[in-house]
């Protein structure tokens, strides 16, 4: 009989407002093709927001839910306790602090349920209190922020990490790639090759796969030496090497430096490395509510002043006013 199948899983996905639409599409696919090249229900979800109400995605989409998150409660010591439960979250999580949702979120971990995020899901699991001493894996654009708000969770660029019960990913397509593992543990390669197949994919990713195209795609940069130097600068943002440190570690003089960066850049070696810097000083306004002087230091820079500087003569405008703008438009939205 069907109902006495194996693996099933019941999950429970949890929507927080601007949800990445995209992520959760992806994670709910492959259950509903599992189900359907298995000819019977091994996955059954559910979804759930705070208030019960729909909620809208980061596309401005609205999904409508079937629980609350009272529900969800009462559901832990019934028959409708879920095996896993997933947050799902997109842009502006970094915003989202309901304590109720925290303590639920403990208290379903605590009771042995699996639990996990998706896109920047790391997030709220991590300020649950979740992921300290865990590998968790988030969206490459949050990561700097997520890094500095969490520095005792071990947040990697991966695609996905699963560590003691908890799953996380980094968005969009990534979903996709956690969710046909987990059902690869559940069945086999047979079957995650079938739903490949109809989700016109031609392979699953590895959980270590890069999130981001690899700096040669990235860049249209061809010279490895090159390559393997901005490599070196993009592992040193909070305490950027000299050019002496750098030829030395590149095997090069820093005239070859200089002429290579020019060829293949269009500017200096100083000037590429600051700019990478103030990409990531970028990121963490938009992405944390860190001090202004705080991002400095931790972009390398010896002083606010200077910081404020070079970023008004690269973005034309104030760090003070990135983020001003930033929560306007946040506002707006």
């Amino acid at each position: 009989m069907p109902s006495e199948k194996k693996h099933k899983r019941s999950i429970v996905f949890f929507l927080v407002q601007d949800f990445s639409m995209i992520a959760f599409a992806m994670a709910i696919e492959p259950l509903r093709l599992a189900n359907l090249m298995l000819g019977y229900e091994c996955y059954k979800w559910r979804l759930a927001s705070h208030d019960g109400a729909p909620v809208r995605a980061s596309n401005r989409v609205e999904v409508a839910v079937d629980a609350s998150l009272a529900d969800e409660r009462r559901n832990l010591s019934g028959e409708s306790r879920p095996t896993m439960v997933f947050v799902c979250s997109g842009v502006n999580v970094e915003n989202f602090n309901n304590k109720s949702v925290l303590a639920w979120l403990r208290e379903e971990h605590n009771r042995g349920v699996s639990v996990g995020g998706l896109c920047t899901g790391a997030h709220v699991l991590a300020k649950a209190g979740l992921l300290s001493g865990r590998r968790c894996a988030i969206h490459w654009e949050n990561l700097p922020g997520f890094a500095e708000a969490y520095p005792k969770a071990k947040v990697f660029a991966d695609l996905y990490e699963i560590d003691g019960g908890i799953h996380t990913c980094a968005g969009g397509t990534a979903a996709l790639d956690m969710m046909l593992s987990l059902i690869g543990e559940d069945h086999d390669d047979t079957l995650v090759n079938r739903i490949c197949e109809m989700a016109l994919t031609d392979r699953v990713r590895s959980a270590q796969d890069r999130q981001r195209l690899p700096l040669r795609a990235r860049l249209g940069v061809q010279n490895a030496k090159v390559l393997s130097i901005i490599e070196l600068m993009e592992a040193n943002l909070a305490e950027p090497l000299s050019l002496i440190e750098i030829a030395d570690g590149a095997g090069l003089s820093r005239r070859q430096i200089e002429r290579l960066f020019r060829q293949e850049m269009g500017r200096s070696p100083a000037r590429y490395y600051l700019e990478i810097r103030l990409d990531r000083a970028r990121h963490l306004l938009i992405q944390s509510p860190m001090p202004v002087v705080e991002v400095a230091v931790a972009c390398g820079f010896v002083s606010a002043s200077h910081f404020s500087k070079c970023y008004r003569e690269l973005y034309n405008r104030s760090p003070q006013q990135e983020r001003a703008d930033r929560k306007q438009y946040q506002t707006a939205a």
